[in-house]
């Protein structure tokens, strides 16, 4: 029997209830009651939870060997995984450097990026142009890349400091640009901060193709995303795309940069690559940038858990899986339906300010003036408030601060790749039944269905 008395602690004191098991896209506690995992966690269990497929896979890798440190063996299931990456992935990006977790990876990108610099001769090369809002991690070097005040503040006084640019949050604009016009602006917003730092000082700029957690889904026009690999060409500025969250199908392409037609220099993957079922991450580049690093004495870099067999294991059954069972269409199909369903939403709760998103990564926002986007008063915590609502009848979704972390409310959906209509039907219903308690609670308006 376990007591109440707990010795852990993470971000807060708010209390959970025990996880019994998980199945498909759905979550018990001990007591039985049942959860839409409506985020995949934070995003991560692409393939949904139990997957019969990867718990075998991880099973007879257990019994073969736990453990094998890179520099003293090679193992089939990292080769393999990497393999399986390159061949999925755009032209060009065919050397992987595996890592446990997303901070890892966009940590490790950076650093590839410095040291093929150094290989380079360019050693004057170190500043990474990020945007704001935005979020890469929780690590010093993450850290000080991410866009979001509550979690970058604290540690201001010890980050080197690197240089932002807005983000392309075109919905809060109030302007008479079009769409694709509004694209090139924001993207010409880098150009002009090479110029400003000095280009010879501009290693690298760091994105993410459609926002995570900090932006809320946010996709920019399509002309944003040419623009931008123009301008890094431009300078000799490499173009990391933080794929952590947007990686392994969740987009509705393995990689959201497929969408566009773009291949960055550097990507960074975790979460859904393994799916919730091992820590795993990984680097994936271009030779052109990995071999000088190594013919100049070796990537000056590691983690002990890097290209683990049980882990990669686990990750190249994912992989498998994705593949075997269609879900990157899935994910796009199951994208449309549940995109409608949320604009839907808007008809009735005024408060409701956009809806946005790609393939199953969507969002919608919540706002006090939908003609001005005025943000909720912060005071009333809707990111919080409506997460609990929602979890309290049977449904898991995730939200953060919209506006550099200290205002705006927004809330991510995105569920398993493996849901069907009906059950974004069933996760609707309660999403909708919540939203309405929150509205009752704070005294905002709901329109009566027509």
């Amino acid at each position: 029997m376990v007591s109440d008395e707990s010795y852990l602690f993470y971000q807060s004191r708010n209390p959970r209830p025990f996880l019994d098991r998980g199945e498909g896209i759905y979550l018990f506690d001990e007591c039985g009651k049942r959860y839409i995992d409506g985020s995949s966690g934070a995003m991560v269990s692409n393939i949904g939870h139990s997957n019969p497929r990867v718990l075998d896979k991880i099973k007879a890798q257990m019994d073969r060997a736990t453990f094998g440190y890179r520099l003293h063996f090679r193992t089939h299931p990292s080769e393999d995984l990497a393999a399986k990456t390159v061949a999925i992935t755009p032209d060009g990006l065919d050397r992987v450097f595996f890592v446990s977790g997303g901070s890892e990876a966009v940590e490790s990108a950076v650093k590839l990026a410095r040291q093929y610099a150094l290989s380079q001769g360019q050693s004057n090369r170190y500043k990474v142009i990020s945007r704001f809002p935005s979020y890469h991690g929780c690590t010093f070097g993450a850290l000080d890349l991410t866009g979001y005040d509550p979690l970058r503040e604290p540690f201001a006084p010890m980050l080197e400091g690197m240089p932002k640019i807005a983000s392309p949050a075109i919905y809060l604009d109030r302007d008479n640009l079009s769409e694709e016009v509004r694209g090139l602006k924001y993207a010409e917003l880098l150009r002009d901060k090479i110029l400003a730092e000095g280009p010879d000082s501009v290693l690298a700029f760091l994105m993410e193709p459609v926002g995570g957690a900090s932006t809320g889904a946010l996709v920019a026009p399509d002309s944003y995303y040419g623009r931008i690999r123009e301008i890094c060409d431009e300078f000799g500025v490499l173009l990391i795309y933080d794929e952590v969250m947007t990686g392994a199908g969740r987009t509705g392409k393995f990689l959201a940069a497929e969408h566009w037609g773009i291949t960055p220099d550097i990507v960074a993957l975790s979460k859904g690559f393994g799916a919730g079922y091992a820590p795993l991450g990984a680097v994936v580049a271009g030779a052109h940038l990995v071999e000088p690093i190594l013919h100049a004495g070796g990537f000056a870099h590691g983690f002990t858990y890097a290209g683990n067999p049980l882990a990669c294991a686990a990750g190249l059954a994912v992989l498998e899986e994705l593949e075997d069972q269609n879900l990157i269409a899935n994910a796009a199909a199951m994208g449309e339906i549940l995109m409608h369903e949320l604009r839907a939403l808007m008809e009735r709760y005024p408060f409701i300010g956009d809806v946005r998103g790609k393939g199953l990564l969507t969002a919608f926002e919540l706002v006090s003036d939908r003609d001005t986007m005025e943000p909720l008063d912060p005071k009333l915590n809707a990111y919080d408030r409506l997460v609990e609502l929602a979890y309290e009848r049977g449904l898991i979704i995730y939200s953060r601060r919209t506006r550099g972390g200290t205002a705006g409310d927004h809330f991510l959906i995105a569920p398993p790749l493996i849901i069907t209509e009906a059950q974004i039907a069933e996760m609707m219903t309660i999403l909708r039944d919540a939203i309405d308690a929150f509205a009752a609670e704070v005294g905002l308006p709901v329109e009566e269905a027509a």
